[in-house]
């Protein structure tokens, strides 16, 4: 029986993986386009895309954009395997296969 991933579980993480997920490799998503996604605050966004930087799952890349500094955030291939692991274990609990 698959198990879900304690990282990706937490709803905010799930919502940043998603948005990451749904976009082609490997493609990512900026910081103020993440933050307008999942409605989360910018000390509470940055410590959750560390967290699943920490697990591999997401590659961080900062730079300046003119003046301004503009960080990218994009699902790493392992990050990619894991959500796509942990969707599944959600099927099935949903189509009932898991108690």
């Amino acid at each position: 029986m698959a198990e879900l991933d304690d990282i990706i579980h937490q709803p905010l993480r799930l919502k940043i993986m998603a948005a990451l997920n749904a976009l082609p490799q490997p493609t990512g998503l900026e910081f103020a386009r993440l933050k307008k996604l999942t409605g989360a605050t910018d000390g509470n966004l940055g410590a959750h895309i560390e967290t699943l930087a920490k697990a591999g799952y997401v590659s961080v890349e900062k730079a300046f954009v003119g003046k301004k500094p503009q960080t990218t955030v994009t699902a790493t291939a392992v990050g990619r395997g894991a959500f796509a692991r942990h969707v599944a274990t959600l099927q099935e609990i949903i189509a009932g296969k898991q108690v």
